[in-house]
């Protein structure tokens, strides 16, 4: 009877060892995945519009990654003198101003006119790849840091365009961007 006892206790740590080996390097599902790659990338820093609290600016949640408020009019940016300060931003976090002119965070919800719902997998990629709207249309502007985020693995991108479709869509047309004021010609 003990030595029945004792190989079912082996055979239930065995059992359980390897379980708890094979779960170790069991990737995460995708969209897991997906999210903990957008909070570790800071998606939220920029795509979710950020409100002041008690303790300071703090992103939105309610509006996760929904970009630039569509109703949020903003006046001229500040005319940085020359020097090392070379762009601006909105308290949202939302809207960017500089050399390229005036950028504002895209909608990364699933909402299909105004954000990514209509996307495909292959235009994500292609964007974060290119730097390119939609992998083909007009630059992606400044902050964004598409070139960092295009070092992504397939997979990783792949996760993360499969987590941002199963957040709330949320319609919010953000503005296009503005291109810079012409530069003024050379006195003579």
């Amino acid at each position: 009877m003990r030595r029945l006892v004792l190989i079912l206790c082996v055979t239930i740590l065995g059992v359980a060892a390897w379980a708890l080996r094979a779960s170790a390097g069991a990737p995460a599902g995708a969209v897991e995945r997906g999210k903990y790659l957008v909070s570790i990338a800071s998606c939220n820093d920029c795509h979710t519009p950020w409100k002041l609290t008690d303790k300071g600016p703090a992103p939105d949640m309610s509006r996760l990654l929904s970009g630039h408020p569509e109703g949020m009019k903003l006046p001229p940016p500040p005319t940085l003198p020359p020097g090392p300060w070379g762009f601006t931003g909105a308290l949202t976090m939302t809207a960017w101003a500089g050399p390229w002119g005036i950028s504002y965070t895209a909608n990364l919800t699933p909402d299909e006119e105004t954000g990514i719902g209509a996307w495909s997998e292959e235009n994500f990629i292609q964007a974060m790849r290119t730097g390119k709207h939609l992998g083909s249309g007009r630059d992606i502007l400044p902050p964004m840091p598409w070139d960092w985020i295009g070092k992504m693995t397939d997979a990783d991108l792949k996760a993360v365009f499969a987590y941002l479709k199963t957040i709330k869509p949320i319609k919010n047309n953000v503005p296009d961007p503005v291109p810079p004021a012409p530069m003024a010609a050379p006195a003579k």
